[in-house]
């Protein structure tokens, strides 16, 4: 029940960053039947500041996108939890401490969840609703790559349409690789939607 000593899970006390304010207007209306699409997803935040650049990045392209949170972050961090519901990410659940859940009893693994899905509505009003597991199609492994120009690099020439991309708000690389992303894959006719949107339309 007790976060891994190695992964750096961003909670840590920092000066309270800005949060964005943008507000989305209502769903997301892309019509996946129509268009190639790509889900980016962040996992182990939110951290500060990470998180609060991500979402200024995300804004001027409308892109939604998945956060899958961890429930000490979001109870460290819940303004930042509220911030990405406001502009229309989805908000997951990615348990309470990120430990090795096959490790765990049902019991522990039920705890890790439950916690963390109240800590997401307190903060969100909320509570989460993707429940079902979310796989990937493209791995940055962008905690063992901190470089942003190749993880920017691999999620441009590898990802498809209704491809589900893997990446983590809590490195500053990741972060800073995201911009590029946005720019290219906008250019070549991408849109950026949440996991959940992107399973209705399949």
């Amino acid at each position: 029940m007790n976060p891994s000593t190695t992964l750096a899970l961003g909670a840590a006390s920092t000066r309270a960053p800005a949060v964005p304010t943008e507000t989305a207007s209502g769903d997301d209306t892309t019509d996946c039947a129509q268009v190639k699409r790509i889900a980016l997803t962040f996992d182990d935040g939110p951290a500060a500041t990470y998180t609060a650049e991500l979402l200024k990045d995300l804004a001027p392209y409308k892109a939604r996108v998945t956060f899958f949170t961890v429930g000490q972050n979001v109870a460290a961090h819940p303004e930042l939890v509220r911030a990405e519901a406001k502009a229309g990410h989805e908000v997951g659940n990615h348990s309470w401490s990120h430990p090795d859940l096959t490790r765990l009893t049902t019991a522990q693994v039920q705890q890790q969840l439950e916690r963390t899905s109240a800590a997401i509505k307190a903060a969100t009003s909320k509570a989460p609703t993707t429940l079902s597991p979310v796989l990937w199609d493209v791995d940055t492994e962008d905690w063992k790559y901190r470089d942003a120009a190749k993880v920017a690099r691999t999620v441009i020439d590898k990802a498809s349409r209704n491809d589900v991309v893997l990446m983590h708000d809590i490195h500053a690389t990741s972060v800073a690789a995201v911009p590029e992303i946005l720019k290219t894959l906008t250019a070549r006719g991408y849109p950026f939607v949440t996991v959940s949107h992107l399973r209705a339309t399949l």
